[in-house]
């Protein structure tokens, strides 16, 4: 299924020197569900990076997307192209449904793909009860993933567009990724703090979490959209920021 934000992910890639294959998985009948199957398989096995992008896939609903990716993502030939990915030293990267396509299948925190049970952090309706889409202000907490390198402690301004972003996790797991520095970037207020509250927290998100990774570092899913900043655009917010997280993911392998 397409999403309203391939072509921006794409593009972001392009500006950076990769080359690019954007790939719509069409299960329309089992004969475009089979060739899809492969077709992803071949695709994932040839890439150095894949990216789930967001925006609507599959129309939002009932409750999100991020079960139909999953299921995709749980095809044995597809997980063990992943899996295949990650052990050669790949990148991983989900914005939005993206993220939630990452966290539901356990590619993100445990960097790869698993059953989950009642322990694991999840996405959840945004507090509100409704979508939400608005400029939010986000901190950079740890730059050990190559997505993020260089960016420690920097505040950007990036738009968000989700009704299910709001993170979720026991305190147990929050601080087992706390501790193995998984935590990547939180919401904060005018002030640079993190906070909880709205509109600088859209969703509500536990210790104000906008995204995380895996341990190493290389599988990264956030709710932010950075890929939509172009220049000429939001024109009346000027201190929106281009945050590029995709040339450290091209110069990861130059």
């Amino acid at each position: 299924s397409g999403t309203n934000c391939e072509y921006e992910s794409k593009k972001v890639f392009e500006e950076e020197g990769a080359i690019v294959n954007d790939f719509v998985f069409n299960n329309l009948n089992d004969n475009y569900l089979n060739q899809s199957i492969q077709k992803m398989v071949d695709e994932i096995n040839n890439a150095q990076i894949l990216m789930i992008p967001g925006g609507f896939s599959f129309g939002d609903e009932p409750d999100g997307s991020a079960k139909f990716i999953v299921s995709v993502l749980k095809n044995p030939s597809i997980q063990e192209a992943v899996h295949g990915l990650i052990e050669r030293d790949g990148l991983i990267l989900g914005v939005c449904n993206g993220f939630q396509a990452l966290i539901k299948s356990g590619l993100v925190p445990y960097g790869e793909i698993r059953h989950l049970d009642e322990n694991s952090p999840t996405l959840a309706h945004n507090k509100i009860g409704r979508h939400i889409s608005q400029m939010v202000d986000v901190k950079v907490i740890n730059d050990r993933s190559p997505w993020l390198k260089g960016m420690k402690d920097e505040v950007y301004r990036i738009p968000i567009s989700h009704g299910e972003g709001r993170f979720a996790a026991n305190e147990h797991v929050l601080n087992d990724l706390e501790k193995n520095g998984q935590l990547a970037t939180q919401y904060v207020d005018l002030n640079g703090k993190v906070t909880l509250e709205m509109p600088f927290n859209p969703n509500g998100s536990v210790l104000g979490i906008e995204g995380i990774t895996d341990k190493s570092g290389r599988i990264f899913g956030r709710m932010g959209h950075p890929e939509r900043y172009r220049k000429g655009l939001l024109k009346n917010i000027p201190d929106a920021i281009y945050m590029n997280i995709f040339k450290n993911g091209v110069d990861y392998f130059g």
